[in-house]
C-alpha cells in the first residue's frame, strides 16, 4: 500500500527519475546544450518518448539515459516494484517468483534481478573496525556420502567479515588458505581491528599483520571464550544465507554467487532502515 501510494503508475515513476536527475522543481534544468538553466516541457508525441524538451533549443533530456533502465521495455513501474520486492523481503525473492507478481517472462525478470544486484547492491570499500568477527563457509555441492547422494559438484568458499553490531562483507575465494584469504582480511579490515575467529589455522598470522587476533575452539564444542570472544554473529549472517539460498534460490552457481551475497550483505547492512534501504536502491539507480 505504502509503495502504491508513492509510485501509482508509470508516469510518477518517470517524474520522480526526472526531478531526481535533472531538475529540482520539474521545470528547470541545466540544458547542455545551451549551457544555462533553461525552461523543459514534456511534450506529448506519438512515439511516447520518455524525454523533456528545451523550450530554447529544443534538445532532449531522457531521465532512463544511462542508467539500468536505458532501452529497456519493461515499464518504470515494475522496475520500481522489483526493487521494492528486493528490499522488503528477509531472505531474498526468486525470479520466477518475480515473474509471477508482475507478469514479465522468466528472462525479463532474471536480467531485471541481474541488473539490481550488480549494478546496485555493490559492497562499498569502507574498512570494518572494533571488533570483527572473520568466518568462512561453503556454498553448493551435494550432501554428505554417508547419505547415499552424490555431491552435484565442488562446494563454493566464501569469506565473511563483520562487525559487531555493525556492517558486513562477504566475498568468494579460490580456498580457504591464508593465501588467499589474507589480502580481503587486509584490504576489509581496519589495522589494528579486534578479529575474532575459529580454530583454523589460516588465521594464525593475523597479529602479524596488524590485528589483535582470538580465536574460539568449536572443535571442542567450545563458543564461547574469555572477554565475549565468539563468532556467533557471522555465523547468523551464514545462517541468514544457507536459508535463502537453499529455501528460495535453491542452488546458485559459482559465476553468480558474488552477486547473489552482495544483495544479502546489502541487506544485512541496511537491516534497520527498510524504507530507506528502497530509497537508496533507488538513487543509485539514478545515477549514469
Amino acid at each position: 500500500m505504502e509503495f502504491m501510494r508513492d509510485f501509482p503508475d508509470d508516469d510518477t515513476c518517470l517524474e520522480w527519475l526526472w526531478r531526481t536527475r535533472y531538475s529540482v522543481d520539474g521545470e528547470h534544468a541545466e540544458c547542455p546544450k545551451c549551457g544555462g538553466m533553461r525552461t523543459f516541457k514534456k511534450y506529448v508525441t506519438v512515439t511516447q518518448r520518455q524525454s523533456w524538451t528545451c523550450t530554447h533549443c529544443g534538445h532532449h533530456l531522457h531521465p532512463t539515459a544511462e542508467t539500468i533502465y536505458h532501452k529497456s521495455s519493461t515499464s518504470l513501474h515494475l522496475w520500481f516494484y522489483a526493487i521494492y520486492l528486493m528490499t522488503s523481503t528477509r531472505c531474498g525473492i526468486s525470479a520466477k517468483q518475480l515473474e509471477r507478481e508482475i507478469g514479465v517472462t522468466y528472462k525479463t525478470a532474471w536480467r531485471i534481478f541481474h541488473l539490481i544486484r550488480n549494478e546496485l547492491m555493490e559492497q562499498d570499500e569502507d574498512q570494518l573496525e572494533g571488533i570483527v568477527e572473520v568466518d568462512e563457509m561453503f556454498v553448493g555441492g551435494g550432501r554428505k556420502a554417508s547419505r547415499g547422494r552424490i555431491p552435484k559438484g565442488p562446494k563454493i568458499p566464501v569469506l565473511g567479515m563483520v562487525e559487531r553490531g555493525g556492517r558486513v562483507k562477504a566475498v568468494v575465494v579460490p580456498d580457504t588458505t591464508a593465501l588467499m584469504m589474507y589480502p580481503h582480511i587486509r584490504k576489509n579490515i581496519k589495522r589494528g581491528a579486534e578479529v575474532f575467529t575459529d580454530e583454523h589455522k589460516a588465521y594464525g598470522a593475523l597479529p602479524h599483520s596488524g590485528f589483535v587476533h582470538d580465536s574460539v575452539n568449536h572443535l571442542s564444542g567450545i563458543f564461547v571464550t574469555g572477554n565475549n570472544v565468539h563468532t556467533q554473529t557471522i555465523d547468523g549472517f551464514w545462517a541468514l544465507v544457507k536459508r535463502g539460498i537453499g529455501g528460495v534460490y535453491h542452488s546458485v552457481s559459482a559465476k553468480h554467487l558474488q552477486s547473489y551475497l552482495s544483495e544479502y550483505t546489502f541487506r544485512y547492512n541496511h537491516r534497520n532502515e527498510p524504507r530507506a534501504m528502497f530509497l537508496t536502491l533507488l538513487l543509485r539507480a539514478a545515477r549514469p
